[in-house]
């Protein structure tokens, strides 16, 4: 029978790996070299970090786009049929008409290591507010091991009353995550509904004209 702490790694194992992509070494650059890559359904990205050389590669387009869907999606790159090297997306650069990701860089991460990373805020319940709910900010730093970034951190605003706000040390954050920022950092609000005064159209406008002009000639008379 498996210990706690084996059933704890192969499942830590198996999350990283769902996003096991393999990975060629480009050996060709520049602006030609970057569309017969995308012609061929690869996307080229360079991997840096932890004092090595950056390595150019390039990584099945498919795969990648799949992959991240997710926001700060951990990648496991196997470069050339060799080691699993851990990856986080530091720059996506999309078509932006197609919306094809055209390149990306990727910084080296390790197993157990901390990184610091721009996590998604999402507000559940809004439609059980009846003011405006104002973000000041989508998304906030977080420091979480890299192996177990959060996908989101979600805002409950259910109950909450106009004027009333929630901060950064109101939020919920998922195990490990730590905020570093300062805990009075506004997040969200709840402002009155705007009530807008009806249009005017031409003919009120020239009834209300006619109005104030023999209320001016009654006074004269």
């Amino acid at each position: 029978m498996l210990s706690s702490e084996a059933i704890d790694e192969v499942e830590e194992y198996n999350k990283v790996s769902e996003n096991k992509i393999a990975a060629v070494t480009r050996t060709e650059f520049g602006k030609g070299a970057a569309r017969r890559a995308r012609r061929a359904g690869l996307v080229p990205a360079v991997l840096y970090g932890h004092g090595t050389d950056p390595v150019h590669v390039a990584l099945p387009g498919h795969e990648v786009l799949l992959a991240l869907r997710t926001a700060n999606a951990l990648l496991t790159l196997s470069i050339d049929g060799g080691k699993d090297q851990l990856a986080l997306p530091k720059q996506v650069q999309r078509n932006p008409v197609k919306g094809d990701i055209e390149h990306i860089d990727l910084v080296i991460v390790r197993r157990g290591e901390k990184v610091t990373v721009e996590v998604p805020l999402i507000v559940i319940n809004e439609e059980k507010v009846d003011g405006v709910i104002t973000m000041d900010q989508q998304t906030i730093a977080l420091e979480a091991e890299a192996t177990n970034i959060p996908a989101s951190v979600e805002i409950d605003v259910e109950g909450m009353q106009i004027g009333q706000h929630i901060a950064a040390k109101d939020l919920t954050l998922p195990a490990g995550a730590v905020f570093n920022g300062e805990p009075d950092d506004l997040i969200l609000s709840i402002a009155a509904l705007r009530v807008e005064e009806p249009a005017v159209t031409e003919g009120d406008a020239e009834a209300e004209a006619g109005t104030a002009a023999e209320e001016t000639a009654t006074e004269e008379a």
